[in-house]
């Protein structure tokens, strides 16, 4: 009977995507930019968990430098911010080749074009900050696609939905179940690909440890394996929304790594380059994600309430242990966070 139910509901879920996939694109870019912040606010005081978790991050990474009142600001926006996200992909069949401009204007984008030159493999780590859906797309209509790693869902008939939306500018979506082997070939023939880097994983998963906001943290080693074996150009991108429901992508600086850069050494100064974007204007950022799933066990500083102790996570952690000496074998590191 539970398995009955299961399948049915995938149905009712996957009959209610098709309809908004259906509905949101008549919208005016107004009217779905409104709705989005409406859906965020209204989502913000319904996922009561979400919320205390989004409240918690918010504690822990900046200590008192915000008041109570202004961490639930902070939080609504940033449900909002996801909210607008994802209808904003619904509402992207309306955005073409050639009237993608109109709404997504782009920072250094001179600089990415002379380091994403045919026969340079690249690797673009993008961050869940504000509109990383539409960044995807406009560099896709830039004729800079890329293979492009995305999460599974729980429901599988969402996939062919988001799949098809992602890839309407030329990109090329690989499921994140064996993506990394697809990755590694796409760079060693040149290619270009993507994905979201501060994505936290099991401690059984590929990952390694590194301090975001001063706290550590477990997240995807990724992009740093495919960096040490195919020693890509590896550009930080984030997305930043401007009056009116524009966005504006904003390229970091290609960063530079000792040639026996360790993957933690790698995955930490991608960090360290977007973390001051976050510290500046921190409701982007997706606070009701578990950033935090698991503390050291003599911690000095507080984690949020959901952080476990883990003994795997304390081996990782041990065996890449560093110092702020090891980060100064990363040419230029102090440049790239600026």
């Amino acid at each position: 009977m539970k398995r009955i139910w299961k399948r049915v509901r995938y149905r009712i879920e996957w009959l209610a995507l098709a309809v908004a996939l259906k509905l949101v694109p008549l919208l005016s870019r107004n009217a779905c930019y409104q709705l989005g912040g409406v859906l965020g606010s209204l989502a913000a005081t319904l996922d009561g968990h979400g919320h205390r978790v989004a409240l918690a991050n918010l504690e822990a990474a900046f200590g008192d430098k915000f008041s109570a009142a202004e961490r639930e600001r902070i939080a609504r926006e940033s449900y909002q911010h996801f909210a607008r996200t994802m209808l904003d992909l619904f509402w992207s069949p309306r955005l073409t080749s050639e009237n993608f401009r109109e709404y997504i204007e782009f920072a250094n984008l001179e600089e990415i074009r002379a380091e994403a030159v045919p026969g340079r493999p690249v690797i673009v780590a993008g961050f869940h900050y504000s509109n990383w859906e539409w960044l995807s797309l406009g560099f896709g209509w830039l004729g800079l696609s890329a293979a492009i790693a995305t999460e599974e869902f729980k429901n599988p008939l969402f996939g062919e939905f988001f799949a098809k939306l992602r890839e309407q500018s030329g990109q090329v979506t690989v499921p994140r179940r064996g993506a990394i082997v697809k990755l590694y070939k796409t760079l060693r023939r040149n290619g270009r690909v993507a994905l979201l880097v501060d994505t936290t994983l099991p401690p059984h998963h590929p990952t390694v440890v590194i301090e975001c906001f001063g706290l550590k943290t477990i997240v995807t080693v990724a992009h740093a394996w495919l960096e040490e074996r195919t020693h890509a150009c590896l550009i930080p991108l984030y997305c930043e929304l401007l009056p009116g429901g524009r966005y504006r992508v904003v390229a970091k600086r290609p960063i530079e790594f000792a040639h026996d850069a360790t993957h933690q050494e790698i995955a930490q100064a991608c960090w360290d380059a977007f973390e001051p974007v976050v510290r500046q204007n921190p409701a982007p950022w997706l606070w009701m994600y578990k950033h935090w799933r698991y503390k050291p066990a003599h911690a000095a500083r507080r984690y949020p309430f959901y952080s476990q102790q883990s003994p795997a996570f304390e081996q990782i952690a041990a065996n890449l242990e560093y110092t702020k000496l090891d980060r100064s074998r990363l040419p230029g590191a102090a440049q790239q966070i600026a």
